[in-house]
């Protein structure tokens, strides 16, 4: 604008000059000094028009500096478990969660309200329903399922939510496209990114929570818990012989016609490697969850079974043989009455979620009951809710965590 000024006011001093210099010529004289001044006039203008577009230009960078200036004060970006930088808002006040289905529980605690949760899997939603989360927060229930079926989102009724930020499976990057091309901020979260280690994924989930939510952050005090209580269990096991190790099958889902378990990839071999126990069906690689039938059971005879809450089948269907046709008789762990339903807390605890520690300490109690009794599971749930997320638990409320109802089945 300065450079404008000046050139404006030369061009004052060259018309001035002109014109004063057109009054002594002669008249011979005045078409030429008439076409000089014109031409000069006009140079100086097209110079300064020049000008006025540059400074423009520039005034409208200085805008858009401005405005993306405000708008960095708003949001934050960060790394999302697909390795893909994500802008997210600073100030998210409505929250969908897709096909990662105990992520809505983590939440929910990880806020100690439910509030925010205005959409999430109906599989997620009958976990709330059946467990502890409904009970402790029952604004969760309010939150929209029919946006999703499976990995298909609705992105309409996904827009109608008018959601601050989505939370997708890492899985399922075409989801992501999808809500990046809607304009919806998405973040991919992982399930098996730590190798279906539950203690690490869950560590993992709040430190990236703890980053979108940094007046929320929980990361170190839940770190340090979860990484106390896994290191005291493998102290405790490590001397544990071979030959004494139990030998565990994962009922991860059980129908009239289907059987399936956790191979050497999913979450059924993390658990029984950290509670110093062999998972009987390790040989098998296909990742998460595979099919197997009696048979390879029978070959396997494992001395413990735990049943997923993925499943509707309780202890006694094991014991009585009433799914199917299926004869669990002959097996030691049915023989025995060493078969247990998976703890239910704020989700189904075979995958992460908030109850993974105290799931740890459980199990580890389940397998090796003369090595853990100084375990008290009641107390040590209370404790953990309280120091980590600051919730207080009743007697009742955490038992409830270890009698879940067959309802809550996702499937």
């Amino acid at each position: 604008m300065k450079k404008i000024l000046a050139k404006l006011f030369a061009l004052s001093l060259v018309i001035t000059s002109l014109v004063i210099t057109g009054g002594c010529n002669t008249e011979a004289n005045n078409s030429n000094s008439d076409s000089t001044l014109n031409e000069t006039i006009g140079d100086v203008i097209t110079d300064i028009n020049n000008d006025i577009n540059i400074d423009t230009s520039n005034e409208e960078t200085d805008t858009e500096n401005q405005d993306e200036e405000i708008t960095s004060d708003n949001t934050i970006t960060i790394t999302d478990h697909l390795d893909k930088e994500v802008t997210v808002p600073t100030e998210i006040n409505k929250i969908v969660v897709g096909n990662i289905l105990p992520l809505p529980s983590v939440l929910t605690i990880f806020f100690d309200n439910a509030e925010k949760i205005v959409g999430m899997a109906e599989g997620s939603m009958k976990a709330a329903e059946n467990g502890l989360l409904g009970e402790l927060y029952p604004e969760i229930l309010n939150a929209e399922t029919d946006f999703i079926d499976g990995s298909t989102i609705n992105i309409e009724e996904v827009i109608s939510l008018n959601p601050d930020i989505f939370f997708y499976s890492a899985s399922e990057p075409q989801v992501g496209e999808q809500l990046e091309q809607a304009g919806i901020p998405a973040v991919a979260i992982s399930v098996n990114k730590w190798d279906y280690n539950t203690i690490e994924t869950l560590n993992n989930w709040i430190d990236l929570l703890s980053e979108i939510f940094p007046e929320n952050n929980k990361a170190e005090v839940c770190r340090n818990y979860s990484n106390k209580v896994y290191n005291m269990i493998q102290e405790k096991v490590e001397t544990i012989p071979d030959d004494e190790r139990e030998e565990v099958f994962f009922l991860f889902q059980y129908t009239d016609s289907n059987i399936a378990t956790s191979g050497k990839l999913f979450f059924g071999q993390f658990w029984a490697d950290a509670i110093g126990a062999k998972n009987v069906a390790e040989e098998l690689t296909t990742d998460n969850s595979t099919t197997v039938n009696m048979e390879q059971i029978y070959n396997w005879n494992p001395s413990l079974i735990f049943i997923t809450n993925f499943t509707t089948a309780q202890p006694d269907d094991i014991y009585h043989n009433t799914i199917g046709t299926y004869d669990w008789s002959a097996i030691p762990a049915s023989e025995n009455q060493r078969v247990y339903k998976m703890p239910l807390g704020m989700y189904r605890s075979y995958t992460p979620g908030v109850d993974t520690p105290i799931t740890l300490m459980w199990l580890a109690k389940t397998a090796y009951p003369d090595i853990f009794t100084d375990i008290d599971i009641t107390q040590e749930t209370k404790n953990y809710y309280q120091e980590v997320f600051g919730i207080t638990l009743t007697d009742e409320q955490a038992e409830k965590i270890f009698t879940p109802v067959s309802e809550a089945s996702a499937f």
